[in-house]
C-alpha cells in the first residue's frame, strides 16, 4: 500500500473556518481527518498531493501547515492512539476493540481504527446515523455509496437489513471495511472496490456520505436505483450546498423530505 501524507494545519480560527477547510480538503482528495483545539490533521495518499489544490487552499486561507509522511506499517499505532469512542444518542456507539463496551446503546459497532473516513467523529457521519434511526431497515436492500470504514453498512445490517452492498474507490477503505465487517460478525454485507454508483440493482435505502460534486454527478444513477417508497440519505455537504443538491434531487423525480444541520454541515433525506 502507498504511503500517506499527514497535513497538520494550525492556527485555525473558529468553527466556520475549520468546517470550510474540512469541506475543501475533502474535495481535494483528503480521506481522513482528526480535529483538536486549533489543529486539524488531514490525510491524503502520497501520490495525490502533487497536483491537488491542498497546499493552495491552506495558503489562501493563511493557514500554517506541515507535511509528514505516514508509512503504512506505522499508521495503525498513530490512529489508535488518537481514536476515542463515539456515542450517537441512544442508538449507536462506535468504538475500537481495546475500548470498554458501551451497553447503554442499542447497537455497538467495533472497528479497527485506520485511515478510512467515517468513524462517527465527523458531523456528517453522526447525522447519517441519526437519520438512519428514523427508518425501519427490516428486510431492506441497502446501498452504501462511499462506504469508508463500513460503519453505515454495518449499522444497516444490525438494524435488520437483508442485504447491504458497500462500494468505495480506495484500497485502504475496502480493506478496513472488510475487517470491520468481520469484527462485527456481519454476514449480509458485500464490499466492492469501484468508482461508479451504477449497480444494476434496485435498493430500498441508499446511503451516500461523500461530497457535493460526486453526489451531483451520480444523482441520476442513485435516483434510478431507488425503489418506489425508498429513502435516499445524503451528506458530506455544507449548508451552501443545499439548494444545488435539493434541485438535483427534485429534477430526478425524488421528493425532498428534510434537511438537518450540525455545525455548518447538512444531511438531506429524500424519497421516491
Amino acid at each position: 500500500m502507498a504511503d500517506y501524507i499527514q497535513i497538520t494545519a494550525t492556527g485555525i480560527e473558529g468553527v466556520e473556518q475549520r468546517e470550510l477547510l474540512l469541506a475543501l480538503l475533502a474535495a481535494e482528495g483528503c480521506e481522513g481527518f482528526e480535529e483538536e483545539a486549533d489543529i486539524l490533521r488531514a490525510y491524503i495518499p502520497g501520490g495525490d498531493l502533487t497536483g491537488s489544490g491542498v497546499e493552495e487552499i491552506l495558503k489562501e486561507n493563511n493557514i500554517k501547515y506541515s507535511l509528514t509522511t505516514i508509512k503504512e506499517q506505522n499508521w495503525n499505532a498513530v490512529w489508535e492512539a488518537q481514536f476515542d469512542p463515539v456515542v450517537i444518542e441512544d442508538l449507536a456507539a462506535i468504538r475500537a476493540s481495546f475500548h470498554e463496551p458501551i451497553p447503554q446503546v442499542k447497537f455497538e459497532i467495533v472497528i479497527t481504527p485506520k485511515m478510512s473516513f467515517g468513524t462517527g467523529h465527523h458531523a456528517t457521519t453522526y447525522m447519517m446515523i441519526t437519520e438512519m434511526a428514523k427508518l425501519d431497515f427490516s428486510g431492506k436492500r441497502v446501498f452504501d455509496f462511499g462506504t469508508g470504514t463500513g460503519v453505515l453498512a454495518i449499522l444497516a445490517e444490525k438494524m435488520g437489513a437483508a442485504t447491504v452492498i458497500g462500494i468505495d474507490n480506495d484500497t485502504w477503505s475496502i480493506s478496513n471495511a472488510e475487517e470491520n465487517i468481520a469484527e462485527n460478525g456481519c454476514k449480509h454485507i458485500s464490499i466492492l472496490q469501484k468508482d461508479e454508483a451504477e449497480m444494476g440493482e434496485i435498493f430500498d435505502v441508499i446511503l451516500a456520505n461523500i461530497n457535493k460534486h460526486i453526489l451531483l454527478a451520480n444523482m441520476p444513477v442513485l435516483a434510478k436505483q431507488l425503489e418506489k417508497g425508498g429513502t435516499l440519505i445524503l451528506s458530506g455537504l455544507l449548508e451552501e450546498d443545499e439548494e444545488d443538491i435539493t434541485r438535483s434531487i427534485e429534477s430526478q423525480g425524488l421528493m425532498h423530505i428534510r434537511t438537518v444541520k450540525r455545525s455548518r454541515w447538512i444531511c438531506i433525506a429524500a424519497s421516491r
